[in-house]
């Protein structure tokens, strides 16, 4: 028969190998520490009380797996909730709207057509320039990544075709792999960054 300590750590070298839980080196010594002590224990009452409050940790891991699995979606579909937004303003040509999503920085950035243009009114302004031509964004939101930097910081990427061209001129359609960066201040999430990356791929 399998010993139970050997059980209970391939149980944990699973989960740890399938990215099922976040648990860390000190917490896998944790367990087996208290389990190679349990076992030690001549006594069954003791040994089961022992047995008992390691299934209870392990189930601890397991909810804190989860949690961060769960947190992980949230984010996910906070940010994607946020970049449509941005899309349908765009497409929109609704100048307020974009503006009222920038972070109210002198640092919010937004690099396009070779030009940096930074703080949020200028920003708007530049994308209100924009609308005076052909201007449709067209995300590809299979390709849609978010990365989170820290609780009030996420970036995303996500291939976007441009339709643009200027005012009286014929429009052209590009790719360009868009960048963007959010931070949550007190009043929510805006956009701090609005920057293409060269390489239109995702790998």
């Amino acid at each position: 028969m399998i010993p139970i300590m050997n059980i209970i750590m391939m149980i944990i070298m699973i989960k740890w190998r399938a990215g099922q839980t976040r648990c860390r080196n000190n917490e896998v010594s944790m367990i087996y520490s208290m389990t190679s002590a349990a076992l030690a224990k001549p006594r069954p009452l003791a040994r089961l009380r022992s047995l008992s409050a390691i299934a209870m940790l392990l189930v601890l891991v397991a909810t804190i797996g989860a949690g961060g699995r769960a947190q992980a979606t949230a984010n996910d579909a906070e940010a994607k909730t946020i970049f449509e937004k941005f899309i349908a303003a765009q497409n929109a040509h609704d100048a307020d709207a974009v503006k009222a999503m920038l972070l109210d920085s002198p640092s919010t950035a937004l690099f396009a057509r070779g030009i940096d243009t930074r703080g949020r009114d200028a920003v708007a302004a530049r994308f209100k320039e924009y609308y005076e031509g052909t201007w449709h964004l067209e995300p590809d939101m299979s390709k849609f990544r978010v990365a989170v930097i820290s609780n009030d910081v996420m970036q995303v990427l996500v291939p976007i075709a441009f339709t643009r061209g200027l005012p009286g001129k014929p429009p052209q359609q590009n790719i360009f792999l868009i960048s963007q960066t959010y931070v949550q201040d007190a009043n929510g999430w805006h956009i701090a960054s609005i920057l293409p990356v060269a390489n239109t791929e995702l790998k």
